[in-house]
């Protein structure tokens, strides 16, 4: 699975899990080689193309939506109350806190969007 991430509307990189568990993030060389484009997050510096985590990374996480909302969420797309990264999928795409938004690479792939 694999996610967009967008900063105000610009691609910026990808999320993924890889087979393992593992999440990576990979920066988009145009938005990497762009000086005038800032890091996505202050824990993802355009230091390193691509960043790498056995754990979701906590700046991600952090546009989750938490208790009740959590739950609807959960409910409403059938998702595993333990799978952040479909719920970051599904659920970053718009009217997260800050600029930055997460998309699915591919809507079919969940057939709920």
């Amino acid at each position: 699975m694999r996610g967009l991430v967008f900063n105000n509307g610009i691609l910026a990189g990808t999320i993924e899990k890889d087979g393992g568990g593992s999440f990576i993030f990979t920066y988009d060389a145009g938005y990497f080689n762009d000086k005038d484009l800032p890091p996505v997050s202050l824990t993802l510096l355009k230091t390193q193309l691509q960043h790498r985590s056995e754990k979701m990374f906590p700046f991600f996480y952090g546009l989750l939506s938490e208790g009740v909302n959590k739950d609807i969420q959960c409910s409403m797309f059938k998702i595993d109350e333990e799978d952040d990264f479909t719920r970051l999928l599904l659920t970053a795409q718009h009217d997260t806190i800050g600029a930055i938004t997460v998309k699915p690479e591919d809507d079919e792939v969940f057939g709920l969007l």
